[in-house]
């Protein structure tokens, strides 16, 4: 009689245990599963991750919309949807490590979200930017919005891995290798001919971008002239006066038809070029005519290029970025020196005005026309026009030229979508998950309170 009690009980302890089983593989917990090494791995294959217990945060459709639209714009982007106890200690540094791939990673912990991301792909002023921008919405918005906004302003491409197949038997990798050989040379040929239309595309976009900007200048620097009520005949005029008025007018000419024969970003900067060598020979005419001094050959306004040649040079710091001399004119020498604000240079972006060092890597032609050399370097550090054009794949898109800008400084050398496995600046996936990364180290809230710190 014991015996059949014992048998009989078996099936009640066997669906006791099957349901403690069910019951913790969906608690809202992390679990071997959801360690950061099975994240780390499934983000090598797809460019989103969303965590069994996480998935009503993020359908599966929704899921896969968003990794279909980040492998099309070809960029090293990581995102990952994660349940709310998930530990958040070392989290970022952690996932990069495991990873091993440079790049931008943004991860909706719950109702919370943050990211990091590598200096090389995006600077850390326009990353804070960019999380602070997306703060309390659903995570379909919230993810959609921030995937949106990080294409097009990040830089890098998308890792190989991405590309690579789930697995599967070696009967099918051997049909599947024999199809690809059949097809390679027509599918080559139709990926390159994509990939050069987009190129194409992209880089008209940038040049439209740029023309408004250009234009304005052209405009602006026509109207000094038409200001300057200087007439070569006038008495005091001597050849050198002449000459420095001929030279501004050649250099108006000469800005208006580059630009009428620009085809693509980079060309802006010879446009550019020739108005800051124009206003120079004005700012020489001036000199000569009221008996002061010539002035030295000096960079524009770092602010304003219209705003003519700098007349020294200025400690200024950019919200959320270190001090820098940067040079002004006398106008915002004298803001700056009585607490003010200068009178900075905006353009229009698809997010309403924005300064030009913070609108994208269009301007970086434009800018380097103005600030050649080796001085553009140490004025742009630390904005997201400077990070990008420290990445190799800002010199294929735009040229370069522009200054010092090298993978030494920014990133390791290591370009977005690099698998540089360990080998990566800690700071920039430092601090905890919620305070923007402002604090160096690894701390973090070990899944306690989300700080603000934006």
């Amino acid at each position: 009689m014991k015996a059949v009690l014992r048998t009989r009980s078996l099936p009640a302890l066997l669906l006791a245990a099957l349901a403690l089983v069910v019951v913790s593989a969906f608690a809202p917990v992390a679990s071997a599963d959801t360690s950061i090494s099975a994240v780390a791995q499934a983000l090598r294959k797809s460019p989103v991750y969303v965590d069994p217990a996480a998935s009503a945060q993020l359908p599966k459709a929704d899921a896969d919309a968003l990794a279909k639209r980040i492998r099309a714009a070809n960029r090293p982007l990581f995102i990952a949807v994660l349940p709310a106890g998930y530990p958040t200690t070392n989290l970022f540094a952690d996932l990069r490590a495991a990873t091993g791939i440079t790049g931008l990673y943004g991860i909706r912990l719950g109702d919370r979200f943050d990211a990091r991301a590598d200096s090389s792909v995006m600077p850390a002023t326009a990353r804070r930017n960019l999380v602070a921008s997306v703060q309390g919405e659903s995570a379909k918005a919230q993810l959609t919005d921030f995937t949106d906004r990080a294409l097009a302003n990040m830089g890098g491409h998308a890792p190989k891995s991405w590309g690579a197949s789930g697995g599967g038997s070696s009967a099918t990798a051997l049909i599947a290798v024999a199809a690809v050989l059949v097809a390679g040379g027509a599918g080559a040929y139709a990926l390159v001919r994509r990939n050069r239309r987009r190129h194409a595309e992209e880089q008209r976009a940038a040049l439209d971008r740029l023309r408004v900007v250009v234009d304005e200048d052209i405009t602006a620097f026509g109207e000094e002239l038409d200001r300057l009520d200087f007439q070569p005949s006038e008495p005091g005029a001597d050849d050198a006066m002449r000459a420095d008025y001929a030279h501004a007018l050649d250099a108006y000419d000469t800005a208006k038809q580059r630009m009428a024969q620009a085809s693509r970003p980079e060309d802006v900067r010879t446009v550019t070029e020739a108005l800051e060598d124009g206003r120079f020979s004005l700012a020489r005419l001036a000199a000569r005519r009221e008996g002061r001094p010539l002035p030295e050959r000096r960079p524009p306004c770092f602010f304003d290029p219209r705003h003519g040649p700098s007349v020294a040079d200025a400690t200024w710091t950019p919200p959320g970025g270190a001090a820098r001399q940067v040079p002004v004119c006398a106008a915002d020498a004298t803001r700056l020196a009585d607490g003010r604000d200068p009178v900075i240079r905006e353009v229009d972006t698809e997010y309403g005005r924005r300064p030009y060092w913070d609108a994208g890597p269009a301007y970086g032609p434009w800018a380097g026309g103005y600030f050649g050399g080796g001085i553009l370097p140490g004025l742009l550090v630390g904005t997201l026009l400077g990070g990008m054009m420290a990445t190799p794949s800002y010199a294929a898109d735009y040229g370069s030229g522009y200054g010092d800008f090298g993978g030494g400084d920014f990133g390791g050398g290591y370009e977005g979508g690099d698998v540089s496995g360990a080998d990566f600046d800690a700071g920039d996936f430092g601090g905890g998950f919620g305070d923007g990364g402002d604090f160096g180290g690894g701390g973090g809230d070990g899944g306690g309170d989300f700080g603000g710190g934006f």
